[in-house]
């Protein structure tokens, strides 16, 4: 299936491997998804870079109590959707996104936001490389482990315009589709694996990390890290990533 072609891929996040296994240093689903690309890229990570990594995610950041429910690397992957419950940090809510248009009646395409995923992955990539400072790398690491997963979720990387939506339908939020349970938003259901990944709590609280493993371990069965089409050698493509989600969320979604 395309969409866990496309999920296996980004679950190498070969970005923290090949940063922290470098001499010169002392990366869109709901909370489910998330911790399922973190929990299959931790296990592609080589004992040194899953050391640095520990270490990292060890370092106190703000705020606490998000934090808190996020130390190790699997629940790393929800610590960016966990601030949303902190007014101080909306101004990285554009930052889970790409919203390319595209228009299926000819209608005017408006621009694609500049703060967007693709550009926040190239700057905290910058920050874990460059920077000296470990609260900033450690903050650059979770949301890496995050925007990885979003980049690779189809209805983060477009937004489809039309005569009725001018300014887009933002990824499918104003799609609802029914299902036996009632109404869902297109960009929640997708989200949710379509029904398929171990499901959020009351209020996006995470799937308990012991439904993690075997939902990860479904998702590649059939995309082995050998498969060249996976381009595991291409850690840093963050443009080719939303790329190819803009074309999955017109041909598939």
């Amino acid at each position: 299936m395309q969409q866990t072609r496309c999920f296996s891929r980004t679950m190498a996040l070969a970005v923290a491997c090949f940063i922290l296994c470098s001499p010169a240093i002392s990366l869109g689903w709901g909370p489910g998804g998330h911790m399922m690309v973190a929990r299959i890229a931790f296990q592609r990570l080589n004992p040194h870079a899953q050391a640095e990594v520990k270490k990292l995610l060890a370092v106190p950041l703000d705020p606490a109590s998000a934090t808190a429910k996020s130390k190790d690397f699997v629940n790393a992957a929800h610590w960016a959707d966990d601030l949303r419950d902190f007014p101080e940090f909306d101004g990285f809510l554009p930052l889970h996104f790409i919203d390319t248009p595209f228009s299926d009646d000819g209608t005017s395409l408006p621009d694609v936001p500049p703060k967007n995923v693709v550009q926040a992955l190239n700057d905290n990539l910058n920050i874990l490389k460059n920077s000296t400072d470990q609260k900033k790398r450690a903050r650059a690491l979770r949301f890496i482990i995050h925007f990885v997963g979003d980049i690779h979720q189809p209805l983060h990387c477009a937004t489809r315009v039309s005569s009725a939506e001018t300014n887009g339908d933002h990824g499918g939020n104003f799609v609802i589709i029914k299902l036996p349970t009632g109404g869902v938003k297109l960009h929640s259901y997708w989200d949710g694996g379509l029904g398929t990944f171990p499901p959020a709590g009351p209020h996006f609280a995470p799937p308990p990390l012991s439904s993690i493993p075997a939902a990860a371990a479904l998702a590649v069965k059939d995309n082995p890290a050998t498969d060249p089409k996976l381009k595991l050698d291409e850690p840093f493509a963050f443009q080719a990533w939303a790329d190819e989600s803009f074309a999955l969320a017109q041909d598939v979604v």
